[in-house]
């Protein structure tokens, strides 16, 4: 996977560019689950500095209470917190669980406040629920990307496509991402391919973890999409958990309002002999059948180590020839 992913950004005249190359101030916080892993956490701090980074620990980001990282009242106030701290980026220590239960306590418009003035919210997998939660509530756009602990405070090197993208979004050159989807048979009965060649204009990218997100339907806190482009991801779930999370959002009648389903990294499950040659592939093939939109497949994001950092809420463009596709949102 580390081959097939492009990335997209222009580092022609870094003099007169615009863009802010210096350090930047990076807030850690504990939104879900406590952190249990407490040689990565140090790894990951030490690594951002080591990139010159000003970090900030929040107060309660080791904190633990049964799972989770502190109390409800305490994870609500770190995520005040990091609102109001001015930082560049705050990006979350960890997933886990823990934001589904304090959703209807989060100040959306305090968050959202930061983010106008220029904050980015980074993470992933649990953050998923306070992501959407957040398009929901206010319109703000958020970014799935990386964690502290899993991605940057790797035992061994961070991936280095994770970190130039990161890079991109702290220096403001990120502008979309390109990558090559799966080799598929044509259709057995048309003979088209699986993914035709598109171009999609304009559409709000939206998404994340597909069990988070599932739980949302018929909150508050699931983003109304009309023809958008939402992408998923999951990770320790069988195909069949994952097709039924799927007929959620098919039978909530979310899926026929999209432009496209963009299939990232789906991962660590193991089949059993019951299966009987179903797989993964099954669940993609059944998809088809069910929504007139393509289903794009191996988006490098998920519970991997490369992954690229998506807008959540952003108007971006898609496009796809043969096997390449990409998406595309310019300056944010």
């Amino acid at each position: 996977m580390h081959n097939d992913h492009d990335h997209h950004h222009h580092h022609d005249h870094h003099g007169d560019c615009g863009h802010d190359h210096g350090p930047k101030h990076i807030y850690i916080y504990s939104p879900s689950s406590a952190v249990r892993d407490k040689a990565a956490f140090k790894r990951g701090i030490a690594r951002l500095k080591a990139l010159g980074h000003e970090v900030e620990v929040d107060v309660d980001a080791l904190a633990s209470h049964t799972r989770f990282a502190g109390d409800d009242a305490t994870r609500l106030a770190a995520i005040h917190r990091a609102a109001a701290s001015g930082a560049d980026v705050a990006l979350i220590s960890r997933g886990g669980y823990g934001l589904s239960r304090i959703l209807p306590g989060i100040r959306y418009k305090a968050v959202a406040k930061a983010i106008g003035q220029g904050m980015k919210f980074v993470g992933l997998s649990d953050f998923t629920a306070f992501q959407n939660a957040l398009l929901a509530q206010t319109g703000a756009i958020s970014w799935s990307g990386p964690a502290l602990g899993a991605d940057f405070g790797v035992a061994g090197e961070p991936d280095d496509i994770m970190e130039a993208c990161f890079d991109d979004l702290l220096t403001g050159h990120g502008e979309g991402t390109g990558w090559r989807m799966h080799r598929e048979k044509p259709d057995a009965t048309t003979g088209k391919p699986a993914v035709p060649d598109i171009y999609v204009k304009s559409a709000q990218l939206w998404g994340g973890n597909l069990a988070v997100l599932a739980s949302l339907v018929g909150t508050p806190y699931l983003p109304s999409v009309k023809g958008g482009i939402l992408f998923l991801e999951d990770v320790n779930e069988h195909p069949y958990r994952i097709e039924r999370l799927l007929t959620q959002l098919l039978h909530a009648g979310v899926l026929a309002q999209q432009k496209a389903v963009v299939l990232g990294q789906f991962n660590q499950y193991k089949l059993v002999p019951h299966d009987k040659g179903y797989k993964l592939q099954s669940v993609v093939d059944w998809l088809r059948t069910q929504i007139k939109a393509p289903v794009l497949t191996n988006l490098p994001f998920g519970h991997v180590e490369t992954k690229v950092l998506l807008p959540v809420g952003a108007t971006v463009s898609l496009s796809v020839e043969e096997r390449d596709a990409l998406i595309y949102w310019g300056h944010l």
